[in-house]
């Protein structure tokens, strides 16, 4: 059984598959595929936190899953932008637990991450897939993993 450390940008999932098709990831059927099989070292779900009861039960729906949830507050600047990503805290964690992972499973389609996948690769032999949707994922992050899962209808809620 290969040992698997599985890292979820929520932010990134959630507006992509919205974008994309409408509809919201399906975490439970995603967690069967990419458990089945293997030993579960680390699975962190990386999301924002703007205090709001919906959001804590779909957080506390991802811990009954098995993920770790991690939380920045949304910071709302006064000229109207706002501030709350996760980027650092994956790439530390991504390296900190895929380098004693046989494979790291990650969740977004950001191309800053194809860096992560390099290293792992390169570094450590830690074989990377990616998940994300399809036109909405950087090519970089797609050309440095090992595999690419496209997120589409099978892992998306009715």
């Amino acid at each position: 059984m290969s040992n698997v450390t599985i890292l979820v940008d929520v932010q990134n999932v959630y507006y992509t598959t919205r974008q994309a098709f409408g509809r919201s990831f399906d975490y439970n059927t995603f967690w069967q595929q990419a458990t089945q099989g293997r030993n579960v070292i680390k699975a962190i779900a990386y999301a924002i936190d703007r205090g709001d009861e919906k959001q804590r039960q779909f957080q506390n729906i991802l811990r009954a899953i098995g993920f770790e949830v991690k939380l920045k507050p949304f910071i709302q600047r006064s000229d109207g932008s706002a501030k709350g990503d996760w980027d650092v805290g994956i790439a530390i964690d991504g390296i900190e637990h895929g380098k004693d992972s046989d494979v790291l499973v990650l969740v977004s389609g950001d191309g800053d991450f194809d860096i992560l996948a390099r290293t792992l690769r390169e570094k450590y032999q830690t074989k990377v897939e990616v998940y994300g949707v399809e036109a909405l994922t950087a090519q970089s992050l797609i050309n440095s993993a090992d595999t690419f899962t496209p997120i589409d209808n099978k892992l998306l809620l009715k």
